[in-house]
């Protein structure tokens, strides 16, 4: 008897049909004779609707309270499912984060997995149940609990394959799989029948549908995490070690992300120390820093822009204008109607040519570029968020990436 780890996603639960369709897929995959663990986001739009919520009641929400607020949508789709399956006489239990075994630090909002116990799981499983877990959450050591960051249903299904020692992890969505680029934004993109965890990890960053801090754990203990649709029968693309790109001398995919926001320092003295004076006090809050770009020094006096998530710029810029007032420079600027567009390929490391096919295929699209970052296997250039549709079109196209 195998044991295999599924999620599905909030689109997948977003209403009772949809959830009884996923109780019906998880029913069917223990009839082939499997044990099966199912985590569940929360349905359709509820947390931001609980955001939202939030918000209208605070200002500046606690992050604490936040997180025991986020949780509940979670559970709410957890125990749906699991009566969905008592109603088809199938036996199945549904348990929080906590009670599954999943233990965190105490990074309210973005916290990450510190340990996990699976007994309770293996308890349950060898009761013959099916086991439903709320993803995206967890528990401190003094049992409050944590949420892991957006779109970590992920993450909570692929550490509960690796702890249970599953076969496979199964992450079902709304789409058939993963594609060259946004099928929304490219009618013409392909799905992948494997990709590679490196090539899978950078799309990720960058804008493809999967959460980026599952696809490194999933890497670093080899465990195969297979994408298909809750919605159709449909072959998905396999994520595995070692995956061979479908032609090697090709692009793997098109990302686009537009959560990016820029945040420019004016007139920096130009003297060592400098740079970590700024980004460690962002380094401390839990902020991210992306893209990082200084200007020659004129007069000993440089700008340095960087790049966060646009979720944290209101913050990032908070931290950022009191060291900028104490190291004596300018000010500080943002803008925030920006997106980031990749291109991905293992095929880039020792194959000239892709950053001039890049800039020649935006320029033609009449598409600025303001920033470019670059990494062996990817280039991102940072553009007017607009912008995004006609750059993912023109960026598949330039890289044919249609065609197998």
């Amino acid at each position: 008897m195998s044991l295999i780890v599924q999620k599905y996603g909030g689109s997948s639960v977003a209403n009772a049909e949809r959830i009884k369709n996923v109780a019906q897929r998880i029913g069917h995959a223990r009839e082939m004779n499997n044990q099966v663990v199912a985590v569940v986001s929360a349905m359709g739009d509820t947390t931001d609707h609980l955001i939202e919520l939030a918000h209208q009641i605070s200002t500046s929400p606690a992050p604490r309270e936040m997180d025991l607020l986020l949780s509940t949508g979670e559970l709410v789709s957890c125990t749906l499912v699991a009566m969905a399956l008592q109603e088809m006489g199938c036996k199945a239990i549904s348990l929080s984060g906590g009670q599954a075994g999943i233990q965190t630090d105490a990074a309210h909002t973005r916290a990450r997995i510190t340990g996990l116990d699976p007994s309770r799981i293996s308890k349950e499983l060898e009761g013959g149940n099916i086991v439903i877990v709320a993803g995206f959450q967890g528990v401190t050591e003094e049992m409050d609990v944590t949420t892991l960051g957006r779109g970590a249903s992920d993450l909570t299904a692929v550490a509960l394959a690796i702890g249970l020692k599953a076969a496979r992890c199964e992450i079902y969505t709304d789409v058939e799989g993963i594609y060259t680029a946004d099928p929304r934004l490219v009618p013409q993109a392909r799905k992948l029948k494997e990709i590679g965890f490196e090539e899978m990890l950078e799309l990720a960053n960058y804008g493809a549908k999967m959460q980026p801090r599952s696809i490194e754990l999933a890497a670093a203990y080899h465990m195969p995490v297979q994408v298909c649709s809750s919605l159709v029968e449909a072959p998905g693309t396999l994520i595995h070690e070692g995956a061979a790109m479908e032609n090697r001398n090709k692009a793997a995919g098109v990302a686009a992300d537009r959560n990016v926001a820029k945040i420019t320092v004016l007139g920096v003295p130009d003297r060592p120390g400098i740079a970590a004076s700024i980004f460690e006090p962002l380094a401390k809050v839990g902020i991210s820093v992306d893209t990082i770009v200084q200007n020659a020094s004129v007069d000993r006096l440089t700008d340095l822009t960087f790049t966060v998530a646009r979720t944290d710029a209101r913050r990032a810029l908070e931290v950022t204008e009191p060291v900028a007032k104490s190291i004596g420079a300018r000010g500080c600027i943002s803008a925030h109607n920006l997106a980031k567009v990749s291109v991905v390929g293992t095929g880039m490391q020792n194959a000239p040519g892709y950053a001039a096919t890049m800039f020649r295929a935006l320029y033609e699209a009449g598409i600025n570029i303001e920033m470019i970052t670059t990494s062996e296997i990817r280039i991102t250039c940072i553009i007017d968020e607009a912008k995004v549709p006609e750059a993912v079109r023109a960026l598949h196209a330039a890289f044919q990436l249609e065609k197998e």
